[in-house]
């Protein structure tokens, strides 16, 4: 499954808390045959042939070529679809933008590595919480209490070992501390294998739009949240 391909964009929405590109907290690294991470237990994820994956915030160490380069392997199956994806087809430029725009986490393959090196791992996926978007954006991301994420992206040769999820539960739940009730999201409306994956995954149709720089039809997916409480 190509897990990736979504265009969410929140123009309206302030950068979250960190959006920034300074080293963040990460979630633990667990060893062995497990995908892990700050926000997804490693028993409800499948092994990633014996590798350690760790989702973490983005860095400044982290190289934008390599997210760009990722980003297109993952959308080219929407581009064999005839489709015009943004993250498919984006520069550098572009990447580093958006990446810098919101809140972005990664997900590392840190396989061998010690704790200090775990910058120095492969890039195998990409999610972003609340992107800044020059363009206008739908309805929906406007309403109060609800966060929306984009660009998320696992590497082709990866996927099926449960790093998606992974990355989305990292930004389900820091939406829900935010105090956010809604997580939205767009994605190409052609692409049913993505629209089943959100939908197993808790999200609903909600809307559907047309941004300026795609050829397709998005539809606006959203899942309830329960808000963290404060301390």
């Amino acid at each position: 499954m190509n897990i990736g391909p979504t265009s969410t964009q929140h123009p309206q929405a302030p950068a979250a808390a960190g959006a920034t590109s300074s080293a963040p907290p990460s979630g633990p690294a667990v060893t062995g045959p497990a995908v892990t991470g700050s926000a997804a237990p490693a028993d409800a994820l499948r092994p990633y042939r014996g590798r350690t994956i760790l989702v973490r915030r983005l860095s400044e160490q982290d190289p934008v070529p390599a997210i760009t380069a990722l980003l297109h392997r993952a959308y080219a199956k929407q581009v064999k679809m005839g489709l015009r994806p943004l993250a498919g087809r984006q520069d550098d430029s572009v990447t580093r933008r958006r990446i810098h725009s919101g809140e972005c986490s990664l997900a590392i393959d840190t396989s061998g590595l010690t704790p200090a090196d775990t910058f120095d791992g492969a890039i195998v996926g990409v999610i972003i919480l609340n992107e800044i978007e020059p363009d206008n954006g739908p309805d929906w991301f406007t309403r109060p209490g609800v966060a929306s994420f984009s660009q998320l992206a696992v590497d082709p040769a990866a996927q099926g070992a449960g790093i998606g999820r992974a990355l989305l539960a990292t930004v389900e739940r820091r939406a829900a501390e935010l105090g956010n009730t809604e997580l939205g999201l767009s994605m190409a409306e052609p692409d049913v294998q993505l629209r089943q994956f959100y939908q197993r995954s808790g999200y609903r149709i909600v809307a559907t739009w047309k941004w300026p720089y795609t050829n397709y039809l998005s539809l606006i997916l959203s899942k309830s949240l329960t808000p963290v409480p404060k301390a």
